[in-house]
């Protein structure tokens, strides 16, 4: 079957944002592996909280569309092929990093035909935005994904950035809870354990 030209150019715009969000895969984030070995890549985090909203679903505090979570999920990562990995315990200016992001999106979403490139931006910004149920849900999910990590690998990032089980509460906790309050309920515990052991 031969293609017209216009089947053509979409499939060519579509490959070249495939091929440049390969990139992901070489951008390495603050979390280990649960192993501990190394360090996960964003292209690896993001597959994962896929797979964790696919498993968890049922622990979203309101009713949400499930396959959209888990293309907020899939999508939210890809601008840190421009702007980098951004660690929760950093201190980036936000401002700055929210500037550095957005034309990230601009530009990588920008390879797809115009009405995919449209709707990944969409999804893109309502996951950052965080105000929808499925938005509010896929968020906390990145949150919780990264404590479960450091606490198979035994401490992680925790240790790296000296963080004390108060600032995980305010800058995971709150995030988790929001949109799957029984997830923090499970792990909170878990957190506290490890600290009262390990500081």
């Amino acid at each position: 079957m031969k293609l017209p030209p216009q089947g053509a150019a979409r499939i060519e715009a579509q490959m070249a944002f495939l091929c440049e969000v390969d990139r992901l895969k070489s951008v390495v984030r603050a979390t280990t592996l649960c192993d501990g070995s190394r360090r996960e890549n964003s292209g690896e985090h993001s597959w994962h909280i896929a797979l964790y909203a696919m498993t968890l679903a049922e622990h979203a505090a309101a009713d949400v569309d499930i396959n959209r979570v888990i293309k907020m999920l899939l999508l939210h990562d890809i601008v840190e092929i421009d702007s980098g990995d951004n660690p929760i315990f950093g201190a980036a200016d936000q401002s700055a990093v929210e500037a550095k992001e957005d034309a990230a999106a601009l530009r990588i979403f920008g390879l797809l035909p115009a009405e995919q490139s449209h709707e990944f931006i969409t999804l893109w910004r309502e996951f950052e935005a965080a105000k929808t149920p499925d938005a509010v849900f896929a968020k906390s999910l990145d949150r919780f994904q990264p404590p479960n990590q450091n606490l198979a690998s035994g401490g992680g990032s925790w240790i790296e950035y000296d963080v004390s089980f108060e600032t995980i509460e305010a800058r995971v906790g709150s995030k988790v809870a929001r949109g799957a309050p029984r997830l923090w309920a499970y792990i909170k515990p878990k957190i506290q354990n490890w600290f009262a052991q390990n500081r």
